[in-house]
């Protein structure tokens, strides 16, 4: 948890697939503080005409390498939020070649009892986490 679902325009290898991925996740585990085994990820592939991403009248446009994510979490702070943003762009940039501008996050928060991990029960209301 943070539960996270991204989505790009399809054509990416195994290889780019698992870069992305992991540079997202290791952004998330740096600005969220969660333990590196917090892995939630889904990553679904669109065609180009299927993910719409305009620029809200910022007065930029997307390229074909536009990634969307979409982050379920519990409450976490503007700070760290923000940290979230900062550091996609700076590892999607470095281990991706994602462009600033071809990156848009929401967040939606949640509360302890919207998780089940397993077994039935909502771990975070047990105490097991």
């Amino acid at each position: 948890m943070p539960f996270l679902n991204i989505h790009v325009i399809k054509g990416r290898s195994q290889e780019q697939t698992t870069l992305l991925l992991q540079a997202i996740h290791d952004a998330m585990v740096q600005a969220f503080e969660v333990p590196v085994r917090d892995r939630y990820q889904v990553l679904q592939e669109h065609e180009g005409t299927h993910l719409l991403m305009q620029d809200t009248g910022l007065g930029f446009e997307r390229s074909d390498n536009r990634v969307l994510i979409h982050a379920t979490t519990r409450p976490r702070t503007q700070e760290m939020k923000e940290r979230f943003y900062t550091l996609l762009v700076d590892y999607l940039g470095q281990r991706c070649g994602v462009e600033p501008e071809d990156i848009m996050v929401s967040c939606i928060e949640n509360s302890d009892a919207d998780w089940s991990f397993g077994f039935g029960r909502a771990q975070f209301l047990t105490g097991e986490l």
